[in-house]
């Protein structure tokens, strides 16, 4: 959730600087993030994760929001990482009793025009897993690979190029 001003066109309305000034709107923007589950390394993930991106990480566990089973306790009910170039990240621990498949149903996409930065990412996030495409000139024109991580999340990492 972000905050904006009310722009001064409404001067006409009668309303002054002052009150413009003051007058702000809650805007709420939708974005798409991928939110992964973990089999109780959900904390190392999200640690490695922000080595790699940078920006802030929020974690909260089961116990922070009243749980009193010790066995839960300590695991990781909401964390997500937000990072300076806007990119967003959620995980969470599965309960218990709930199926863990890692990576079966999702990848994880990084994609833009600054070369250096996303292949940064690339190295670490292909260090210590598994390179599955290497990132390299495609046949429409950009850099692009896929790779497993070390706690077995795909990756897919596209660098545009420019537009002849």
């Amino acid at each position: 959730m972000g905050t904006k001003t009310v722009a001064s066109d409404h001067v006409g309305l009668g309303w002054g600087l002052d009150t413009l000034a003051a007058i702000k709107e809650d805007s709420v923007t939708s974005r798409l993030n991928p939110y992964i589950s973990f089999d109780g390394n959900a904390r190392d993930a999200m640690k490695f994760y922000k080595t790699v991106f940078g920006g802030t990480l929020t974690v909260n566990t089961f116990g922070d929001f009243g749980t009193k089973d010790a066995a839960i306790a300590k695991k990781v009910m909401h964390a997500m990482l937000e990072t300076d170039s806007g990119f967003a990240l959620m995980a969470s621990d599965l309960a218990p009793g709930m199926e863990y498949s890692p990576g079966t149903n999702m990848t994880v996409s990084l994609s833009g025009d600054d070369g250096d930065e996303l292949r940064g990412y690339w190295k670490k996030l292909s260090r210590g897993g598994e390179v599955t495409m290497p990132l390299e000139k495609q046949m429409w024109g950009d850099e692009f690979g896929q790779c497993t991580d070390k706690f077995g999340i795909p990756w897919m990492v596209n660098i545009s190029q420019p537009q002849a």
